[in-house]
C-alpha cells in the first residue's frame, strides 16, 4: 500500500545569512557595530599607517597644486593688468594730444611713473622707435618682438619675454643694473660654470594707437622687470599663504627662476638674507624646464624640505625660460603626521581591538556607492558625458540607487544627441538660405551696374551727335585754310611739310575721335577701314605729337622698336591708342622720369602672328583696389582734367580687331600698358570694356 502524501504547505523562500547581510542597510549598520570586537589591533594599525601615509601624501600634494593654481591665476592677472595699464594709455586723450603738440617726451616719462612701469616706447606703425621714456634710440627696430608685431597686425598683448642684457641697457642702464645678479653656488643644482645672471624677465605689452577714424597711427610698448621685484612674489605669498591658511606655524614661500635661478623669492638663507641667486636642483630642472611638466612633490628648498609646487613660464616665442614656485615647510605637518598616528593607534588600542578592520570594511562597502556617483556627477560637470557609475557589488538600496541614476544618464544622453542633431539640420539649413541670399544680392547688384552703364552709354551717343556737329564746321574751315596754305606757298612750303602732313592727318584724327565716340556708344553704326601699319613709324609719330607734353614733364624717352611683323588696322585709331597711353603715362611722371617704348613680334610658337607694344612710365604705380575698373566709361581719378573715356575707348579700339590690352603695375615703381594686335585681325563690333586689368588711380592713367 502506497502512503499517502501530506497536504503541501506554502513554500519559504531560505536565504542565507551573507544573502540577508547584502541585500540590507540595517544588517551592515549591526555589522559595523559588531565588528570591532572581532578584530585586532594589529591589522588596524597596518591600516591606518598605510592610508594615513597615503592621503597625507595626497593631501600635501592637492593642497600644493591647490597653491599653484591660485599663484598662476595671480601671475596671469598681473600680466594681464600691466597689458590693461599700456592699453589703457594707448587709448587715452592724452597720448593723442601727446602726439599732436609734440609733448611725448613728457608724457611718456610721467605715464611710466605714473602706471609703475620700467619703459615706454612710442613706435611707428613698422614698429621703430619714435619716443623712448629711457634710451632707446629713435629709428630702433622693435619689429623682432612677437608682441610687436602682434599689436601691428591684430590687437593689444601682453606676454612674458627675456630681455638679453644688451637690451636692457638700451631701454635704461638701471635696468640692466636691477637684472644682474650674482649666482650662488647650491647643493643639487646644476654646475654649468655661470656666475652672474644679467638677462631679464620682462612683463612685455603693446597695444595699438589709433586715430578718431580708427586708423592704426602708432604702437605703444610697455613692460615690468620681475628680476628683484620683491613685491609681486611677496604679494603672491600673501594671497597664497594668507594668515591662517598654513596651520601649525607653517610657513609659505613663492619664488620666481629666471631659469633655474631664484630673480625673487621670500625663501630665506641664513639671517634672514632672501634666497636672491640660488639655484634649482637638477632633478627639478629637468622635470620642469626640460620636460615642460608641473612639479607637485616634496622637495629640498636651498635649506629644509619643502612640499613644492613649479610650474615653467613660457615666453611670447614658445620657450621655456623660467619657473613659479609656491611651496611650504613640510616638518610641522609631518610632526602632526607622526602625532596623528600615534593618538589613533592608543586609542584604537584602547577602543577597537579586534573589529576595527570589519567595521572599515562594511564602512567602505556602505559609501563606496555614493562615492562612485559622486565621481560621476564631478565628470559630467567637467564635460564628460560618457561617465557613469558602473557596475555596482551591492544589491542594497544604494546599489539600486546607482543603476536608476546611470539609467537617468543615459535616457539624458538620448536626448542631448537627439537635439544636436536637430541643431545640426537647421545650422544647415540656415547656411543654405544665406548662401541663396548673397547670390540673389550680387545678381541685383550685376543687374543695377548693366543698367548704370546702358545710362551712361545712351548719354555718350547724345552728346556726341552734338559734338559731331559742332566740331565738323571748325574742322572744315582748319583744313580748307590748310589746303589753302600748301597751294600758296608752294615750294616754300617745303620746310615745313612734315609738320603740314602732321595737321593734316591730325585734322583727320579729330573727324576720326567724334566718329569713334559715336562708335563706343552705337557700335553696330561703325564702318572704317584697315591699312597694312609699320607700328614702328606710328609709334614715332606719336612722340611727335606729344612732343610738348614731354618736354613740360621732363620725360627721358627710351625707344626699342624691334618689330618686323604688319598688321591690319587703322592707322588713326592705332596713334588715339598710343597717344592717349603716352600722355597718361607722362601724367603718372609729374616730377619727371623715363617713358619706354617697346615693339616687339608676338612669338608665333605660342602666340599668333602680330606685334606687341609697350608703353612704360616710372610713376608711382596703380592702387590694387583701382586695378579692376581702369577701363570702366568715365572712371577717373583726375578730377580735374580727363574725362574718363581715354582708356575705355582705347580698349574698345583694340579689341574691336581681335586685340587685348594688357596692365602690368607695381604701386611705388611704375605701370606697364601691352597693346597685342594681330597680324590678321579678328573683327568684334559689339566689344565693350568688361572692366578687365588693372587701374591707374594711383598714376592717373586714367583720362
Amino acid at each position: 500500500m502506497t502512503p499517502s502524501r501530506p497536504a503541501s504547505s506554502p513554500s519559504v523562500t531560505w536565504r542565507s545569512p551573507l544573502a540577508a547581510l547584502r541585500a540590507s542597510v540595517r544588517a551592515k549598520l549591526l555589522f559595523l557595530v559588531l565588528a570591532p570586537l572581532m578584530l585586532g589591533f594589529p591589522i588596524i594599525m597596518g591600516l591606518t599607517w598605510y592610508w594615513g601615509e597615503t592621503y597625507y601624501h595626497r593631501l600635501m600634494v592637492s593642497k600644493v597644486g591647490s597653491d599653484m593654481s591660485t599663484a598662476h591665476g595671480y601671475f596671469e592677472r598681473v600680466i594681464d593688468n600691466v597689458g590693461m595699464r599700456v592699453t589703457g594709455l594707448a587709448n587715452s586723450h592724452e597720448l593723442a594730444l601727446a602726439l599732436q603738440l609734440e609733448m611725448l617726451d613728457a608724457v611718456l616719462k610721467a605715464r611710466r611713473a605714473e602706471h609703475a612701469l620700467d619703459f615706454l616706447n612710442l613706435l611707428d606703425v613698422s614698429g621703430r622707435v619714435l619716443q623712448s621714456s629711457g634710451n632707446l634710440a629713435p629709428g630702433s627696430d622693435r619689429m623682432g618682438w612677437p608682441v610687436v608685431a602682434q599689436a601691428i597686425r591684430s590687437g593689444s598683448s601682453s606676454v612674458i619675454d627675456l630681455f638679453p642684457a644688451d637690451e636692457l641697457g638700451a631701454l635704461s642702464p638701471a635696468l640692466r643694473e636691477r637684472a644682474r645678479l650674482t649666482l650662488i653656488d647650491t647643493p643639487r643644482a646644476v654646475q654649468d660654470g655661470r656666475r652672474v645672471e644679467e638677462r631679464g624677465m620682462v612683463i612685455h605689452a603693446a597695444a595699438p594707437v589709433r586715430d578718431g577714424s580708427g586708423n592704426l597711427v602708432a604702437v605703444l610698448e610697455g613692460g615690468v622687470l620681475l628680476n628683484g621685484n620683491l613685491d609681486f612674489v611677496d604679494n603672491i605669498n600673501a594671497i597664497v599663504y594668507r594668515e591662517g591658511t598654513l596651520p601649525l606655524g607653517g610657513k609659505g614661500t613663492a619664488t620666481l627662476f629666471l631659469d633655474d635661478a631664484r630673480i625673487a623669492t621670500n625663501v630665506r638663507l641664513f639671517e634672514g638674507e632672501r634666497a636672491l641667486g640660488t639655484r634649482a636642483s637638477q632633478v627639478v630642472r629637468d622635470h620642469v624646464l626640460r620636460d615642460g611638466r608641473t612639479w607637485l612633490e616634496t622637495a629640498f628648498v636651498v635649506n629644509d624640505w619643502y612640499v613644492s609646487g613649479y610650474e615653467p613660464v613660457v615666453d611670447s616665442l614658445g620657450e621655456r625660460v623660467g619657473m613659479l614656485y609656491v611651496g611650504f615647510q613640510e616638518a610641522p605637518y609631518r610632526a602632526a603626521k607622526y602625532l596623528a598616528l600615534a593618538v589613533v593607534a592608543t586609542i584604537s588600542l584602547i577602543i577597537s581591538g579586534l573589529g576595527a578592520l570589519w567595521t572599515l570594511h562594511w564602512a567602505r562597502s556602505v559609501f563606496r556607492p555614493i562615492e562612485r556617483m559622486h565621481a560621476t556627477i564631478g565628470s559630467i560637470e567637467a564635460g564628460d558625458a560618457t561617465a557613469r557609475v558602473g557596475h555596482i557589488d551591492s544589491r542594497d538600496e544604494l546599489g539600486r540607487l546607482a543603476t536608476e541614476f546611470d539609467r537617468l544618464l543615459d535616457s539624458q544622453a538620448a536626448q542631448r544627441a537627439e537635439l544636436q542633431s536637430l541643431n545640426a539640420a537647421l545650422d544647415r539649413k540656415v547656411a543654405e538660405r544665406t548662401a541663396d541670399l548673397a547670390a540673389a544680392n550680387e545678381e541685383l547688384r550685376a543687374a543695377q551696374r548693366q543698367l548704370v552703364m546702358r545710362e551712361k552709354l545712351a548719354a555718350i551717343g547724345e552728346l556726341t551727335a552734338g559734338v559731331a556737329h559742332e566740331i565738323s564746321n571748325p574742322t572744315a574751315v582748319i583744313q580748307g585754310n590748310l589746303d589753302l596754305m600748301r597751294e600758296e606757298l608752294g615750294a616754300a612750303a617745303q620746310p615745313v611739310a612734315n609738320e603740314m602732313r602732321l595737321i593734316h592727318e591730325q585734322v583727320n584724327r579729330i573727324r576720326v575721335i567724334v566718329t569713334k565716340l559715336l562708335q563706343f556708344a552705337r557700335p553696330d553704326e561703325f564702318a572704317g577701314y584697315v591699312e597694312a601699319v609699320d607700328v614702328n613709324p606710328a609709334v614715332a609719330d606719336c612722340l611727335v605729337l606729344t612732343r610738348q607734353h614731354l618736354a613740360r614733364a621732363d620725360v627721358k624717352v627710351v625707344q626699342q622698336l624691334q618689330a618686323r611683323e604688319r598688321v591690319q588696322i587703322n592707322l588713326q585709331e592705332l596713334q588715339q591708342v598710343l597717344i592717349n597711353l603716352i600722355v597718361n603715362a607722362v601724367q603718372a611722371m609729374p616730377g619727371g622720369g623715363a617713358l619706354t617704348l617697346a615693339t616687339a613680334d608676338r612669338d608665333p610658337a605660342t602666340d599668333a602672328r602680330g606685334v606687341r607694344i609697350t608703353v612704360r612710365d616710372t610713376g608711382s604705380g596703380i592702387r590694387g583696389e583701382d586695378m579692376a575698373r581702369i577701363f570702366d566709361p568715365f572712371f577717373t581719378t583726375k578730377k580735374r582734367q580727363g574725362t574718363g573715356l581715354g582708356l575705355s575707348i582705347s580698349h574698345t579700339l583694340v579689341e574691336r580687331y581681335g586685340g587685348r590690352i594688357e596692365v602690368d603695375s607695381t604701386p611705388g615703381l611704375g605701370t606697364a600698358f601691352t597693346v597685342s594686335l594681330l597680324a590678321e585681325p579678328v573683327y568684334h563690333n559689339d566689344t565693350a570694356p568688361d572692366g578687365r586689368g588693372a587701374d591707374d588711380s594711383t598714376d592717373a592713367h586714367a583720362t
